[in-house]
C-alpha cells in the first residue's frame, strides 16, 4: 500500500505538489507530507508504549515522533522518505511478539483497541488519503499505478 503511495508522488508533477482540488482541500504534497508524519508518529507512539492517546496534548506528543525532516519536501525526498518510513517502522513492528499487538490502548476519540486495530486505522487511515491523492492524479490526467498494474494484467489475460 505504502509503495503505491510514494508512487504517487513520483508520478504527480514534481512542481505541482501545490495543487488543491478546491481552495479547502489540503494540497496533494500535503496530502502526502500528512501520510508520512501520521503513520510515523502512530506507529512511534505505539512502538514507545504509549497507552494513551485521548489527551488533550495529543498534537504535540504526536509532534515529537514526526521523522525529523525539513517541512518542506521536494517529491523525491518525499516519496523516498515514505518508503523508508514504512520499512523502517515495519521491521520495528515484526520484531514485536504477539503479546504487544493484543495489548490494549485509548485512541484519540477514547475507545480502547488492540495495537492491532490501531495498526488497523492507521492503514485505513492512510488508504482514505491516498484516494485523495489519486483523486489529484486523475485530475490532471493520470492514471494512478494500481489502476495500471490493474490494466496490464487484463490485456495479459
Amino acid at each position: 500500500m505504502r509503495q503505491d503511495t510514494a508512487q504517487a508522488v513520483e508520478d504527480f508533477p514534481a512542481a505541482e505538489l501545490d495543487f488543491k482540488a478546491t481552495p479547502d482541500l489540503m494540497s496533494f504534497g500535503a496530502l502526502a507530507r500528512h501520510i508520512l508524519d501520521a503513520g510515523h508518529a502512530l506507529t512511534g507512539m505505539l512502538l514507545d508504549g504509549v497507552d494513551n492517546l485521548a489527551t488533550p496534548q495529543f498534537r504535540e506528543m504526536a509532534g515529537k515522533y514526526r521523522p525529523p525532516l525539513p517541512e518542506r519536501l521536494d517529491a523525491a525526498t518525499l516519496a523516498s522518505e515514505l518508503r523508508k518510513s514504512v520499512e523502517t517502522r515495519s521491521a520495528e513492528l515484526a520484531a514485536r511478539g504477539d503479546d504487544f499487538f493484543s495489548g490494549i490502548i485509548t485512541r484519540f476519540d477514547g475507545q480502547r483497541v488492540t495495537r492491532l486495530e490501531m495498526l488497523q486505522f492507521v492503514k485505513e487511515h492512510e488508504l482514505t488519503h491516498r484516494s485523495q491523492m489519486f483523486m489529484y492524479l486523475r485530475l490532471k490526467g493520470i492514471v494512478p499505478a494500481t489502476t495500471r498494474r490493474r490494466q496490464a494484467a487484463q490485456k495479459g489475460a
